[in-house]
């Protein structure tokens, strides 16, 4: 059987593995210096963290990795760089240095590989994940043998820490990380707002002072970002205002533009790699060949990125035609809002989308979970996400839900484990 066979197999068969909810409480109450933090969570975010596992195959995590480098090796040339930087706003055009934290790149699983559905980058749910993964028992032999890559969360905070560090040394070589803003619009009222303790706890175990802030609390003094009177080295970019451009973000914006601290992940880097549109351009051979990259890079893509076109009155007729194989996305969204299946599109949206900035993306059916969930057999949807530094995966994550996106909000689904299967399983 091969490994992807096998991955197969454990998605549609395998329910002894899941999460020991007690070593789940412990881990996430100890980081977090509340006993009561554990029980909180499971109240106001029922379903944010699966019960279950997700199984890959490791020749699905190298092609993967290798969708992953040819999209690096694409925005290294000038001549991309310069055909996508067009449409977004100007602030994109600074470069300071930084590559970039915690970009997830989202895959269905198919039988002809993986099929890149988008990149993000201001990706959540790592540290969640390290938390999930980190508590996965199995109840018998057979599975816990062919499991493999269990997660050491204090060897991965290390790393995320490192990560951090690394990105002020590319701005501001040789300076001491002292203090990190972890910056959302209203930060206590985001879905993922657990996540963020986590990381300012993180921060602090490992001597860095840690803020959460919405943007508006920010002040430039004397050439330097500062909250409460404290100086910030470093900005954790969790807004999906990507590029700066609302009158809470004026300050923020200001402060990017002049260099006085850290922005990770930066407008740049968003226009380079998480601007939908983009993957017209990754997915378009004659185009990439006309930018000049290479033949192996285009085979990669060509193997991993569906088909996308941006929607335009041109093209709309056809698209209309063609509507029932295609999934429909807004260039700048986020977090699934503004999407839509063809085949339910009706007139009254197909008008709104055209008078709107969109593209059209070949349909990749999600690949399915099969769990027991109170008892009963539930067919979940998952995606697989590889949080990626510097163009190495650091970590993968899993989506389970049912329905038409990934919500976050199904029982039984949820922020999942990865488990990879051996390179020869028997």
């Amino acid at each position: 059987m091969t490994s992807n066979a096998l991955a197969d197999v454990l998605n549609r068969s395998c329910h002894c593995i899941n999460v020991n909810q007690d070593a789940l409480r412990k881990s996430l109450e100890n980081r977090l210096a509340d006993s009561g933090a554990w029980s909180r969570l499971r109240e106001s975010h029922p379903h944010l963290l699966a019960d279950s596992p997700v199984f890959v195959s490791r020749d699905q995590i190298e092609h993967m990795n290798a969708v992953i480098r040819a999209i690096g090796r694409v925005t290294e040339l000038r001549s991309f760089q310069e055909h996508v930087l067009r449409w977004v706003p100007e602030i994109a055009a600074s470069d300071h240095g930084p590559q970039g934290v915690f970009f997830g790149y989202d895959f269905h699983l198919t039988n002809e590989g993986p099929k890149l559905i988008e990149v993000n980058t201001n990706a959540g749910g790592a540290l969640l994940l390290l938390h999930v993964a980190s508590a996965q028992q199995a109840c018998c032999p057979e599975v816990e043998n062919f499991v493999v890559g269990r997660l050491e969360i204090q060897d991965l905070e290390c790393e995320f820490v490192d990560m951090f560090r690394r990105e002020l040394d590319e701005q501001s070589t040789g300076k001491t990380l002292k203090r990190v803003a972890i910056v959302d619009e209203s930060p206590a009222e985001q879905y993922l707002s657990p996540e963020f303790t986590l990381f300012r706890q993180m921060f602090v175990q490992h001597g860095i002072d840690a803020i959460i802030a919405g943007p508006d609390e920010f002040v430039l003094r004397n050439g330097s970002l500062c909250v409460d009177d404290n100086e910030v080295d470093l900005v954790y970019n969790r807004l999906t205002d990507f590029y700066l451009q609302s009158e809470s973000c004026a300050v923020l914006k200001q402060a990017y533009e002049d260099g006085a601290a850290v922005f990770t992940p930066s407008p740049r880097t968003h226009a380079l790699y998480a601007n939908k549109r983009n993957l017209a351009v990754l997915s378009d051979e004659h185009l990439l060949r006309q930018l000049g990259v290479d033949s192996e890079t285009i085979d990669a893509l060509a193997a991993g990125v569906p088909k996308t076109e941006m929607v335009t009155p041109d093209n709309a007729p056809d698209l209309w035609a063609r509507r029932k194989r295609l999934f429909f996305k807004p260039n700048w969204g986020f977090g699934s809002r503004g999407t839509y299946k063809g085949a339910k599109l009706t007139k009254k949206t197909w008008a709104s989308i055209l008078e709107a900035d969109y593209i059209a993306q070949e349909l990749v059916p999600p690949s399915e979970r099969l769990l027991v969930v109170d008892g009963n057999h539930q067919s979940m949807k998952l995606d697989v996400r590889c949080y990626v530094y510097d163009g190495e995966i650091q970590l993968l994550g899993a989506r389970l839900y049912r329905g038409q996106t990934t919500n976050l909000r199904t029982d039984g689904g949820g922020l999942a484990a990865v488990f990879t299967t051996p390179h020869r399983p028997t």
